[in-house]
């Protein structure tokens, strides 16, 4: 199966460039790659520093070397596991440092798992199943590190579930690689220490006017006004907190009810868009099939097979 490349989303302002999710019609938006520093491996990581618009899960089975996560040099040991976070920024430029590495990386969207796909992303960050990424807020990814007996049980799970997402044909596969991934993210959640950070403030307060809102034809620029900040400061803000601006979290939030209408109801394009604070119809299937790579409609009925 050919690999889908992660497309460029936008360039920050310091020059980091943040690619997307690469989408393909119809697939589960999970991509599983095997990095090996000592072979002649076609999937290396990026040789410059870059960030994401989704979540990044790596896997080491054997270390060596650092990268670069934001402002800070993570050194990579034997079962040391990385959740990083949308918007962190990653750089790999010493790759001669790596040559004795070798991990896995699991890029994925919330999309992907069901527990997640059912509630508000808003509420992403306090899910139970991404609590390693609850610690991996910017400027600082979060770690933790296998014990030596599961090792191996972490390398039979990530190749299993490369083998499903390589076959998506194959009875049963997306369903099967989706709760393979549920399982992964669980034991990584079980690594994470006990006591959660407390939520932030102001980023509690742009999700609650968020969630409020989004049905409306609001922007970020109404969301900004209503808390009484500058839509260009609280913009920066958020994205320093949360690894996304203003306008993605609307978006998201938007995006996320869409799709659950598509799901739950027969209601036309033209009601769905009103219902979630775009345009109209033709609106909603640009930016759905921008975002997800097919139609609404296409997306309807393959949820419905």
């Amino acid at each position: 199966m050919k690999r889908a490349e992660a497309r460029l989303r936008t360039v920050r302002p310091d020059g980091t460039p943040v690619y997307r999710h690469p989408t393909r019609a119809g697939a589960l938006p999970v991509q599983v790659t095997q990095i090996d520093f000592d072979a002649d491996h076609p999937h290396h990581p990026r040789d410059h520093r870059h960030a994401h618009d989704f979540l990044v899960l790596v896997y080491v089975e054997r270390g060596g070397g650092t990268i670069a996560l934001g402002d800070r040099h993570t050194p990579l040991h034997d079962g040391d596991v990385h959740a990083i976070p949308p918007g962190q920024a990653i750089d790999s430029t010493t790759l001669a440092d790596l040559h004795h590495c070798r991990a896995w990386s699991v890029a994925f969207t919330p999309d992907a798992v069901p527990s997640l796909a059912a509630v508000s992303p808003l509420a992403w960050a306090h899910h139970p199943v991404l609590a390693l990424f609850a610690l991996a807020t910017p400027p600082a990814g979060a770690g933790a590190n296998v014990p030596d007996a599961e090792r191996s049980r972490w390398s039979g799970w990530l190749t299993e579930l490369e083998e499903e997402l390589s076959e998506p044909g194959r009875l049963g596969a997306r369903e099967a690689a989706s709760a393979m991934l549920t399982r992964i993210l669980i034991a990584a959640a079980r690594l994470a220490p006990s006591a959660p950070l407390p939520p932030d403030p102001l980023v509690t307060r742009v999700f609650d006017e968020i969630e409020a809102t989004f049905r409306e034809p609001v922007s970020a620029s109404d969301v900004a006004r209503a808390l009484g900040y500058t839509p260009g400061h609280l913009t920066t803000v958020v994205r320093e907190r949360t690894g996304r601006t203003l306008l993605d979290w609307i978006t998201e939030r938007r995006m996320t009810e869409v799709r659950r209408m598509l799901r739950d109801t027969d209601l036309p394009l033209g009601v769905v868009a009103a219902r979630t604070g775009l345009r109209d119809a033709t609106y909603l299937v640009r930016r759905f099939k921008d975002r997800y790579g097919t139609t609404p409609d296409r997306w309807r009925r393959s949820e419905r097979v």
